[in-house]
């Protein structure tokens, strides 16, 4: 089950307050009001959507708002307890046969990706043909997940260039009344924004939250073939207590940064 992952938006809330505190400290209230220009905003906002637009058909952009709700939720892998779980089918099928096995997963499985292979070794597929089957579902999800995530990748790459787009702009604008000297300094301070804006929905919001939901696929992907293994080992009629000890095997990979499993068996990465 899919929680809530407190940290993405602690960490936004961070960035921004950080941001605020250093211009207060430095300058004061007033000048932090001077930070918040609408025409900024909309060239900047209104820039990268329009490029969206163009990037992407509408289908792929309808599904951006579940996209970014992705990176604000996780799911807790317990490796112990997927672990457990396949050594007690194991026992089961190995006592009494595979077909016992089908009542056995609406009562005591709730992963679908579990159940969808049990049920094709009960069905009698052979090993090779349900890794292949299992390994097209995997590739199919991270692949699914990847143009998803493109969409991500893309606004981040766009944000900064829309950001100088504003400077110019506004540069522009700014050359356009120079009988004024008085006027140069705020419209330079103003023409600067754009680009501070594409920078912060860059390297804060965009190429962070794509870069989580990377690390969340790949954490799927690795479970993914965790599960498979189990299958397989089920599904070949392998002893129980060898089949805990292969899958142990993956428990242990906490010398990985990237899973970071601990005492526990718990996946530090949360999903």
């Amino acid at each position: 089950m899919k929680k809530l992952d407190l940290f993405t938006p602690i960490g936004l809330i961070l960035g921004l307050v950080v941001i605020g505190l250093a211009i207060y400290f430095n300058s004061g209230m007033d000048v932090v009001i001077l930070f918040m220009q609408l025409a900024s905003v909309f060239i900047v906002f209104g820039g990268v959507s329009a490029a969206l637009f163009v990037n992407f058909s509408a289908p792929e952009l309808r599904k951006l708002p579940a996209i970014v709700k992705e990176a604000f939720r996780h799911r807790k892998y317990d490796l112990r307890e997927l672990n457990d779980t396949f050594v007690m089918l194991a026992k089961k099928a190995r006592k009494e046969g595979l077909l016992a096995l089908e009542s056995q997963l609406d009562d005591d499985v709730e992963d679908p990706f579990i159940k969808k292979g049990v049920r094709l070794a009960v069905d009698g597929i052979e090993p090779e043909m349900i890794q292949d089957i299992m390994m097209a579902e995997v590739v199919s999800m991270e692949e699914r997940h990847k143009r998803g995530r493109r969409i991500i990748e893309r606004a981040g790459d766009f944000a900064p260039a829309w950001g100088m787009i504003g400077t110019l702009v506004a540069l522009v604008i700014m050359l356009n009344d120079l009988d004024d000297p008085a006027t140069l300094g705020p419209s330079m301070a103003l023409a600067m924004l754009t680009t501070l804006y594409g920078a912060i929905l860059a390297n804060l919001f965009f190429n962070p939250m794509a870069s989580k939901l990377e690390n969340k696929t790949e954490t799927e992907v690795f479970v993914n073939q965790v599960m498979i293994e189990g299958i397989i080992g089920i599904q070949s009629g392998q002893n129980p207590h060898i089949l805990e000890e292969k899958l142990r095997a993956f428990i242990r990979e906490e010398k990985k940064p990237e899973y970071d499993v601990g005492e526990s068996g718990v996946l530090a990465h949360e999903v």
